[in-house]
């Protein structure tokens, strides 16, 4: 094959003139991808493999013929098929097939790009459905998208049936009216089953192990002038396998912008922080770039377990206590969340800590007036104004500072004693806080008033664009504030991982590509101007690539996107906890082998599909099958009419028989005859076929007793003893 000039080959079409008659094939026929990058592009490639002492064969990949077998491939709404060249190493002599990955991977980025597939042993995936598996989100399991797929292979088939049976019947209906001969139809193809999606998930796998370097790269090339450490514990509760039970917490850091900047599992908080927080400001230091000035933490804000111990690399930094729990602690001093009283005791509660900045007030009042007479309400009043501006354009449109420690001590100290004891009674007397524990509550969360404190000097709101309301040009902000973003992102977090378990492996994997992902939505969040991002990709090399041919060709870049440092090293994940514990790092490598060999796949895996399966509902009207406990009829026992004696007894009677020395022939009826009178018999062996035999009484007016069919050999003779 010296003449390949394209990558994609379709196959026949069926013809669209009436007067043809087309094969089944045609209808049904697979696209051919033919992957031949030496013949194709005369690029100079080397042997990938390694000899005993782990040195790199580096041969030059020769051409050596088509490889024997195609792939099939399984696509969006259909299956196509990918044949390949044979390179054979002009030095070890070893042959390979050109899809394989180490040998794609020494392509440019312009013909890697070409490539459309992820290969395991039998089967392929194209990227395209890998897409859609790297969604991290509530509902994105890959039993649901292999669903998906069933569903759109099965109506792409059912289509094609549908023009191969319309053509056929055509040509049926000329044959009953006499215009054609009889003819055959043939039968359509069977559809190609959609593999299961245990194999979704280490297709998955593989996608993300394959560039795992960039994901790393990604998180730790990201800083911030204000970080949020926060932990939690319920997503430690999906680790399956050797390393169940094994985390008790998740550790996250993130900065102004809601970026992770590191997350790692470990067994203790505290101490067990310590290399987290040493990589940390390793990173600030090699990338020279200015520590934070501030520090947000949900617990150990000061006094001696103040976590600024451990940042000695960082003199100057701020530690502050998260508001949001703070007002938390206090809430826990109400008896219930359901009181009437509760939401104004919290919103009063934001407000003595709170106080909003009155130039970004006024502005919003002003739009909001503005807008109420453009719809056509004149002269509203400013209790008319205020009551239509929403909380939500309170927190975008307008910036809020603290009211510092006295005033804040003060204000809270006054609305505790001010719905406390009958002051705080629903109208079934419930009071609002349990008095003694909330005292306690205040006494011992007082001095930590001064930690809620914004300091000076420290920019705590971005502005990320503008927005008209009533004429009026109202800017939008980003608070920077506590450790809000946090929250949300481990709510996020424990949707990464699809299902309720997952191995160390599997939960690794969910977690770099969560988020990193996570990472690429805040970015395009915290960017003011929306127009010049350009299209969503998460594929950060691949925007990289565009942006520097955009500026060879056309002088400008297409998109926004931040290149990625190189990896810093830091542990991230079960990486950090393994290194706390065994010492040994996930096995990345033995994982991606094992996929492309197809090794372990176990197929009736049952993944959890999060709740989109229909729930089982348990019928308590129909009850469970129980033992009749009615009295059964009484059914007279039915004595055998005639016995046949065993073995044993026929050998007994033999030997009474001799013993016999007088026998006399009685008639006996049905009614006289007992199993000890008429078992006795004698056996004669015969050579007559098998014939029916009737077993009477000597009386010629007796009943018959018995009708027996007796083999070929054996022949029976009743006598009658007493």
């Amino acid at each position: 094959m010296d003449h390949v000039n394209q990558l994609w080959n379709s196959p026949p079409q069926p013809s669209l003139s009436g007067n043809t008659r087309n094969r089944a094939a045609r209808f049904f026929g697979h696209r051919l991808f033919l992957w031949m990058p030496v013949n194709i592009w005369g690029v100079q490639l080397h042997c990938p493999h390694t000899d005993d002492d782990n040195r790199k064969c580096s041969g030059v990949l020769t051409r050596a013929g088509i490889h024997q077998k195609t792939r099939l491939v399984v696509d969006v709404d259909c299956f196509y098929n990918m044949a390949s060249e044979y390179l054979r190493c002009s030095k070890c002599g070893k042959k390979m097939v050109a899809w394989a990955h180490n040998i794609v991977e020494q392509l440019d980025r312009d013909r890697q790009l070409l490539f459309p597939a992820i290969l395991t042993a039998k089967l392929s995936c194209d990227k395209k459905v890998v897409t859609l598996l790297r969604q991290r989100g509530l509902g994105n399991s890959s039993s649901m998208v292999q669903k998906q797929l069933e569903e759109l292979h099965g109506d792409n088939y059912l289509r094609k049936v549908h023009n191969y049976l319309s053509a056929c019947k055509t040509f049926q209906a000329a044959t009953s009216s006499g215009l054609l001969s009889a003819m055959s139809v043939e039968q359509p193809p069977p559809q190609t089953a959609v593999p299961q999606h245990r194999w979704l998930m280490k297709v998955y796998q593989l996608d993300v192990l394959q560039r795992i370097d960039i994901v790393k790269a990604s998180i730790t090339s990201l800083f911030g002038t204000v970080l949020k450490l926060d932990s939690t514990k319920k997503i430690t509760k999906k680790l399956a396998g050797k390393s169940a039970k094994t985390a008790m917490w998740a550790t996250n850091v993130g900065n102004e912008h809601g970026q992770v900047i590191m997350s790692v599992l470990t067994a203790n908080e505290g101490q067990g922080l310590a290399d987290m927080i040493d990589g940390l400001c390793r990173r600030y230091h090699e990338a020279s770039v200015p520590p934070p000035r501030l520090l947000y933490v949900d617990r150990d804000c000061c006094d001696s377990s103040c976590v600024q111990k451990y940042f000695r690399s960082w003199p100057f930094l701020l530690v502050r206590l998260d508001i949001w729990h703070f007002m938390r602690r206090l809430a826990i001093g109400c008896t219930t969340d359901a009181h009437p009283l509760y939401g104004v005791f919290m919103g009063h509660l934001s407000q003595c800590i709170f106080k909003w900045e009155e130039e970004d007030v006024n502005l919003l009042k002003k739009a909001k007036r503005a807008e109420m007479i453009q719809n056509h309400i004149p002269n509203p009043s400013d209790a008319d104004v205020v009551q239509q501006i929403k909380s939500a354009e309170l927190a975008l449109h307008c910036r809020r500072v603290t009211r510092g420690t006295r005033e804040t001590t003060s204000l809270i100290s006054q609305l505790i004693l001010s719905m406390d004891g009958d002051k705080g009674l629903d109208i079934l007397g419930v009071p609002l806080f349990d008095s003694l524990r909330m005292q306690g509550i205040w006494a011992k969360q007082s001095p930590h008033v001064a930690c809620l404190q914004d300091p000076d000097g420290v920019q705590l709101y971005t502005q990320v664009g503008t927005v008209r309301k009533g004429g009026v040009v109202l800017p939008k902000y980003r608070c920077a504030r506590g450790s809000t973003s946090l929250e949300s992102f481990h709510l996020h977090m424990n949707r990464f991982i699809p299902g309720t378990l997952a191995s160390d492996v599997d939960f690794q994997v969910y977690l770099l590509d969560g988020v990193h992902r996570w990472n690429q939505d805040r970015s395009r969040v915290a960017t003011t101007e929306r127009e010049g991002q350009g299209p969503l990709s998460y594929d950060v090399s691949l925007r990289h690539s565009v942006n520097r041919l955009s500026q060879d060709v056309l002088g400008k870049d297409l998109c926004t996107v931040t290149v990625p440092g190189k990896y810093t090293g830091e542990l991230i994940g079960l990486d950090y906890l393994y290194s706390q514990s065994t010492g040994a790092p996930v096995r990345y490598q033995e994982t991606a082998a094992s996929i492309e060999e197809d090794v372990g796949l176990d197929e009736d895996y049952a993944e959890e599909d999060e709740g989109f399966e229909e729930a089982s509902f348990e019928d308590i009207t129909i009850p469970a099958l129980q033992p009749s406990t009615a009295p059964q009829p009484q059914v007279p026992e039915r004595k055998p009419i005639l016995q046949v004696p065993s073995t044993e007894e026929y050998q007994q009677l033999v030997e009474d028989l001799h013993q016999t020395q007088h026998q006399q022939l009685v008639p006996v009826t049905c009614e006289q005859a007992t199993p000890t009178a008429v078992a006795k018999a004698e056996l004669h062996v015969a050579t007559e076929p098998t014939r029916p035999v009737r077993v009477s009484s000597p009386s010629d007016s007796g009943p018959t007793l018995a009708a027996v069919n007796l083999p070929d050999d054996v022949s029976i003779k009743w006598q009658w003893f007493v």
